[in-house]
């Protein structure tokens, strides 16, 4: 009900409920739109005629009925005549219809319509017509006089429904057509005022639009002729209320407020008669209409709802669930345009008193206006509907019925209470009883979220304490469900709507973010969008080490509730605990083994826990690691480099020098502790490489202050050949922050102390030694580690000697057959131009401390004039070594 309430589940999902939203759609499979965008599913009872995939599906319902499509217009019929066929129709699966030969079917269509009887023929041809122009990418062209034919029969009275139908659908797939004559200013049936109506929709125009919702008003404001029904309108006006919610007057609003009032309120509680089938045994007699039953097979006692059972339905019942469905965009639209009844002085005394001042005010009896009438009577719709949803279903549809019904019912409740707080305190009572009732059946979870929702917007105002209601819901829900996709999706979305839950001060919500990664980490690929969303909202000085370990392990926690899904799955009887003398040979065995145990808790957590982290879940990787190749966690893997991006540029907004040091420490132990995925790997250690050295540029005194970190991670020659993105921007920032222009405590001393490391390493991996193979690194890193050295010796030239003496020896190191067996041509002559220009500038120290220690960059010509150190590096050389033949300066 409201919007996306009336769409098909696809996929195996569930019943179709309120809420789905677009995104929502894209993210778990998609689903098609109703035929009506009014319509909702016939209540049960009458299966032959339901408005759900239930016995005869929505196109049985449309041939019989005449149903709407998604431009409300009647739903085509599937076929007119099984065995009917056309010469030349354009019957071609898998090939494509040529405009010349579309127009020939045209004019044998248009030859068949206007006979004197259009018959099966007809029916056959307009339906294969309608789905050629439908079924392509590209809008297709008829002829205008064929355009015009098609209007003028689908306004003709004698024209047979069917052809009517067919004809309204083609046009609006024609649509924005500029051989439209059609106007819906004179037409006074309402099936063929619902036809017309579609096909001007269709067409976009803002001014056609109001035109469809001023006429239609005024169908609905008079008393309808005898075989007329404003069922037929009541999806036009819903879309009408979709393209174009302000179209109509306050005038009009009041009086379909009232009309929607009574349909919601006074419908019929009898059946309604049978249609005689006009046969042979059809009896003349007639029996008395029964009444309507509840969905547990109990006759009804009250007003009849959605939820209502019959075998046949009366007009008025059909407009009831009309009404019902576009209630929540009604309200939306127009439901809020009264004073709030609550006196404005009565707020000051809310937090404080035993009975708040909205729950003590009153109505006094006066009549209500009809928009507050329209609120009243729905609040008491949706108190009925969540009467009636804790009735035992008969049918298992009708319980998924229910469940959507009491979502929209909740939803609807909480908009009435957002425009008119008189109702917040009967509300509250109402939907405690119900999250009680609710709140241990997982198959309800979906439902919870409209109630917290309503809860998060007015338990202030009707002082009541609903931590209970927001702890079951952030701590068990997502623990226990978060293999359910929608249900994923729509928390995750619940959580986006209400950020300022995570940057409120309630520990709840604070604490609650582990259980929110385990929706991503079982739904990642459509969870990343909206997570990207949510993340900056979760980080704050207090989380960010702990979403940092999260974020790293999270293909590892994907893996865990794989473990966890399959350890519940299995039999009683191999569910006993493991022999804790020996070692677990499965995954399956490990989830129950004291040794994994605590570690398998601590990842699958349901709150945060800094402080009581293990000391390393290397252990678990390790057993894990049989799940590497699965797809779900190789699809994990793979949206985490973009949430590490995301989450470092975050922090840096806010971090501090203590909260960056400790980032960098964390950065390079983890380094070392990962899911043992290559690629995966080697896009965190791309990441984390970037990020460190925007870390350094941020806070360059963390080179001095994590010396011994640094100093470790960079002296190491395997971290060169197996985390050579960490290393190499490591070594970059080494060369580019360790000045004393950033850090007054770099002096030589220091200087020196980061050059013998790193001058170790260089020297390792370029060492041409006989009987030892030569270590393979990327030149990039071969280039940046001589560039770091001439810049430590610029600015401790003491250190000149040496560094030059190296470089001069790169020409025999690029040379060597070893080395070029290793490296391509390009590469070595890369290294070999860059030695060359440092050497040169070494010969002039004072231009390498100007050129290599540029002052720090604060103005964008500084900016700019670091950014130049190519060029100065290419002048330097070209004046140390002039070109041959030219002119010395």
């Amino acid at each position: 009900m409201g919007d996306g309430f009336c769409r098909v589940p696809r996929r195996g999902r569930g019943a179709a409920g309120p809420g789905w939203s677009r995104r929502a759609r894209d993210v778990h499979g998609g689903c098609r739109e109703l035929p009506a965008a009014g319509e909702v599913r016939q209540p049960r009872g009458q299966r032959h005629g339901a408005l759900g995939p239930g016995r005869g599906g929505w196109r049985g319902r449309a041939e019989r009925e005449g149903g709407e499509d998604r431009h409300s217009g009647p739903q085509l019929p599937v076929r007119a005549r099984p065995g009917a066929r056309l010469r030349d129709s354009p019957d071609c699966p898998g090939r494509e219809i040529q405009q010349e030969e579309l127009r020939r079917f045209a004019a044998r269509v248009s030859a068949l319509l206007q006979g004197p009887e259009p018959g099966p023929e007809a029916v056959d041809g307009l339906q294969r017509l309608h789905l050629t122009v439908a079924a392509t990418k590209y809008p297709r062209k008829l002829d205008g006089e064929f355009v015009e034919l098609l209007q003028t029969v689908l306004c003709s009275p004698k024209s047979p429904e069917q052809i009517q139908v067919l004809c309204a659908a083609i046009l609006r797939e024609m649509s924005p057509c500029n051989d439209l004559i059609l106007s819906c200013d004179e037409i006074q049936d309402t099936k063929l005022l619902s036809l017309v109506s579609s096909v001007l929709l269709a067409q976009g125009n803002k001014g056609e639009v109001a035109a469809v919702g001023q006429r239609v008003v005024k169908a609905l404001e008079r008393r309808l002729p005898e075989g007329q029904s404003a069922r037929f309108l009541l999806p036009v006006l819903a879309n009408v209320l979709r393209l174009s919610p302000g179209s109509l007057t306050e005038e009009q609003i009041d009086v379909v407020s009232k009309k929607l009032a009574d349909w919601l309120r006074y419908a019929s509680i009898q059946q309604g008669m049978a249609q005689p089938s006009g046969g042979f045994f059809s009896s003349p007699r007639t029996k008395q209409p029964a009444p309507i039953t509840e969905v547990d097979g109990a006759v009804a006692t009250d007003f009849f709802t959605v939820l209502s059972v019959a075998q046949h339905y009366t007009q008025d019942q059909w407009l009831n669930v009309q009404t019902f469905s576009m209630l929540r965009n009604w309200l939306l639209c127009y439901g809020g345009k009264e004073l709030n009844t609550l006196n404005p002085g009565a707020r000051a005394g809310v937090d404080g008193s035993e009975t708040p001042p909205v729950c003590a005010a009153g109505r006094a009896g006066r009549p209500l206006p009809p928009r507050e009438r329209l609120r009243d009577k729905a609040f008491e719709y949706c108190q009925r509907l969540i009467e009636q949803s804790s009735r035992r279903p008969l049918k298992k549809d009708d319980g998924d019925l229910q469940k959507a019904c009491l979502i929209e019912a909740v939803t609807i409740m909480d908009i009435i209470c957002k425009q008119d707080s008189f109702y917040v305190c009967r509300a509250v009572s109402c939907l405690k009883v119900l999250h009680s009732r609710i709140c241990g059946d997982g198959t309800y979870a979906r439902a919870l979220l409209p109630i917290a929702q309503f809860f998060l917007n007015h338990s202030k105002l009707a002082a009541v304490d609903s931590d209970a209601i927001y702890k079951h819901l952030f701590t068990d829900i997502p623990a226990q469900l978060f293999h359910n996709p929608s249900l994923a999706f729509e928390f995750v979305q619940f959580c986006k709507d209400n950020t300022q839950l995570f940057t409120d001060s309630s520990s709840i919500f604070r604490q609650s973010f582990p259980n929110l990664f385990k929706f991503l980490a079982w739904n990642s690929p459509p969870l990343i969008s909206e997570f990207v969303d949510l993340l900056p909202f979760l980080l704050d000085p207090d989380t960010t080490i702990e979403i940092f370990h999260l974020l790293l392990d999270l293909p590892c926690l994907t893996a865990a509730l794989d473990i966890q899904l399959r350890a519940a799955a299995l039999p009683a009887s191999e569910k006993a605990g493991a022999d804790p003398a020996g070692k677990p040979a499965t995954c399956l065995e490990a989830f129950r083994h004291p040794l994994y145990k605590s570690l398998f808790q601590y990842l699958l957590r349901t709150k945060a826990a800094p402080e009581d982290a293990p000391e390393s879940l290397v252990p678990l990787r390790q057993l894990l690691g049989s799940l590497a190749g699965s797809p779900r966690v190789v699809q994990c893997a793979e949206t985490v480099p973009v949430l590490l991006e995301l989450f470092f540029r975050v922090v840096a907004e806010f971090a501090d020098g203590s909260l960056i040091n400790q980032l960098v420490v964390l950065l390079l132990q983890r380094s070392d502790q990962l899911y043992e995925i290559p690629a995966f790997k080697e896009d965190v250690y791309r990441v984390l490489g970037s990020q460190l050295a925007t870390l350094c540029g941020l806070r360059p005194a963390l080179l001095v202050e994590l010396s011994t970190e640094i100093l470790e991670f960079s002296g190491a020659v395997s971290n060169i050949q197996s985390k050579e993105a960490i290393f190499t921007h490591l070594a970059w920032a080494v060369g580019e922050f360790l000045s004393v222009s950033h850090d007054k405590r770099c002096t030589v001393e220091q200087i020196t102390r980061f050059f013998e490391p790193l001058e170790a390493v260089l020297f390792e991996i370029t060492q041409l030694r006989p009987q030892a193979s030569t270590p393979s690194c990327a030149p990039r890193a071969i280039s940046v580690l001589m560039a770091t050295l001439t810049k430590l010796a610029a600015r401790s030239q003491d250190l000149i000697p040496r560094v030059s003496m190296f470089l001069s020896k790169m020409r025999t190191f690029v040379q060597s057959p070893a080395v070029t067996s290793v490296y391509s041509d390009e590469d070595l002559e890369e290294i070999l131009i860059r030695a060359t220009e440092l050497m040169n500038l070494l010969k002039m120290p004072s231009v390498a401390q100007f050129v290599l220690t540029p002052p720090v960059a604060s103005t964008q010509f500084q900016r700019e004039v670091n950014d130049s150190l190519p060029l100065a590096l290419r002048m330097v050389t070209q004046l140390l070594e002039p070109a041959p033949g030219s002119m010395p300066v």
